[in-house]
This record gives structure tokens, sequence and C-alpha cells, in this order.
């Protein structure tokens, strides 16, 4: 199970820092994701982790605003959104693969319910 937390409501300009906590004992075999889905628009990937955190890929759209990091032994993974903007108003769902890190927003084994993130202009 993933549970996001860490969404609301900020300015542009404004940052916010997502988290996710991870159910189970092998959240460490793991790559996370995180993704996001504005309405009516199609899924985005955003960000991926390896399973270390030794590698990460960024979306072009994201690159240098935002940050993922994991945390193993507290089986969280973080997105820290700086400089936002209103496109990236959407909601922002968690999500984990035991396969290799990806930027796939579609292939991801497990996910979590989402979090809204609603940049005002």
């Amino acid at each position: 199970q993933l549970v996001e937390s860490g969404g609301g409501l900020v300015q542009t300009g404004g940052s916010l820092r997502l988290s996710c906590v991870a159910s189970g004992r092998t959240f460490s075999s793991y790559t996370m994701g995180w993704i996001r889905q504005a309405p009516g628009k199609e899924r985005e990937f955003v960000a991926a982790i390896s399973r270390s955190g030794s590698i990460l890929r960024y979306a072009d759209s994201v690159k240098g605003r935002f940050t993922i990091s994991r945390d193993n032994a507290k089986k969280t993974v973080y997105l820290q959104m700086n400089s936002l903007k209103p496109e990236d108003t959407a909601v922002y769902s968690c999500a984990a693969d035991p396969g290799i890190i990806s930027t796939s927003e579609q292939r991801w084994a497990y996910w979590g319910q989402g979090t809204q993130v609603t940049v005002s202009s």
C-alpha cells in the first residue's frame, strides 16, 4: 500500500514537498516514481528513483525544479517541488515497480490514491 501526503494549494513560485509511505517489508526492492494527471489530460511521468537511490530520472518539464529522493529505512519516497507553475496543477500519484527504472507513466505495478497539488497564478 502506498499513501501520499503533502499536497495542497500554493501560489506560483512556491514550494511543496510530497511524501509517499509504503507498507510491507520490501520497499528497497522497488523502483519508485511520481506520476501526475491534470484534469482532462493523460497521465504524465514526473520523476523516478532506483532502488538504491543512485539513479534518478525526470520529465523535461520539471527538471531543475523538482527533486525525487527516498529513505529506505523509513519506506518513504519524497518529491520536493520548487518554483511551482500553474501547469504543475494535477493529482500526483506515487507508484512502485519491481523492475528497473524507467520514464513510463503506465508500467508501474502499484499505485497510491494520489494527492492534489494546485498552483494558483
